[in-house]
């Protein structure tokens, strides 16, 4: 296994390269100029040249993109356009957010949607597994701002139930972490449903129910055991979606985190805060694949690391 980490870690290294380029060639091209976002549009031209020059954006785009290599290996991620401030350290505070956010929604979700789609593949064709997959089917259609949003009027608006902007308490979480896995507990449980009702028509369930073996250590020892795999690949997916998902929340409730970073740094053309925010979550996804795939093994003895 080691030896399979060992590589999995070196394959790191091009991607991470492939993602980091194609951040400056992209932000390089799209809509906006952050130099005439900073004088405004009667700036002169000297002055003009002066601050491009200062950002480094006078440069060929290869150039850009080596210089920004060669500071990210020293640690440093570079600085933000308007307010000179360094974008590892604003990363630094806000990444701890998101990432509480998405780890509680990811547990969250995995949790139910797992509940569910065992509850619902046991009691198949019956109202309450009609009722299961007529939700996750309006769930996973729903966008994760538009349930931000109702989730948000519903309960911090009209009921006052909860409350709707930062995360000063465990109530704050509800709503941003609620909204976000709603997706995430469709996609798991129809998943695990449609996983477990393959494995419960196999040749050794059915032996194991003639030779008496008791309902319950038939469907969480050997059934749930093998029907779990594929539900790890998409616990793994969902998590890396969760982060990008994040973005859109934070927005909505105003939540000091990575995603409202992002949308902020494009928002206002800031190259080293959205090269920065994007290099993080490819960064994490590439992580959260290695340990789904790392998981495998733990319900499968037959899965190989080589």
């Amino acid at each position: 296994m080691i030896e399979y980490i060992g590589k999995r870690m070196l394959q790191i290294i091009p991607v991470l390269l492939i993602v980091s380029f194609l951040i400056v060639c992209l932000t390089r091209l799209a809509p906006g100029d952050p130099v005439l976002l900073m004088l405004g549009e009667d700036a002169a031209p000297e002055q003009y040249a002066q601050v491009e020059a200062q950002m480094g954006l006078d440069k060929p785009v290869i150039k850009q993109y080596i210089d920004y290599m060669e500071s990210l290996l020293s640690g440093d991620m570079g600085k933000t356009y308007f307010r000179h401030l360094p974008v590892a350290k604003e990363i630094g505070t806000r990444y701890p957010n998101t990432f509480k956010i998405a780890v509680i929604a990811a547990i969250v979700s995995s949790l139910i949607g797992i509940a569910l789609g065992i509850y619902s593949a046991l009691h198949r064709g019956t109202m309450v597994d009609s009722i299961i997959m007529i939700l996750s089917l309006v769930a996973v259609s729903t966008p994760v701002f538009f349930m931000a949003i109702l989730l948000m009027v519903a309960f911090g608006v009209e009921l006052k139930w909860l409350p709707i902007m930062g995360l000063s308490s465990w109530k704050h979480y509800i709503l941003p972490v609620a909204s976000l896995a709603a997706q995430s507990v469709a996609t798991i449980s129809r998943t695990m449903r449609s996983s477990m009702l393959d494995v419960m028509e196999e040749d050794y369930i059915r032996t194991a129910i003639a030779c008496g073996i008791p309902r319950p250590v038939m469907i969480f020892k050997n059934a749930l055991r093998n029907a779990i795999v594929p539900v790890v690949t998409v616990i793994g997916v969902a998590f890396g979606q969760l982060l990008t998902g994040a973005a859109i929340t934070e927005s909505v409730f105003s939540i000091n985190g990575m995603g409202s970073y992002m949308i902020s740094g494009v928002m206002s053309r800031d190259y080293p805060v959205v090269q920065g925010t994007i290099l993080i979550f490819a960064l994490v996804f590439v992580a959260v694949n290695l340990i789904t795939d790392l998981c495998y093994g733990l319900f499968d003895p037959r899965i190989s690391y080589k």
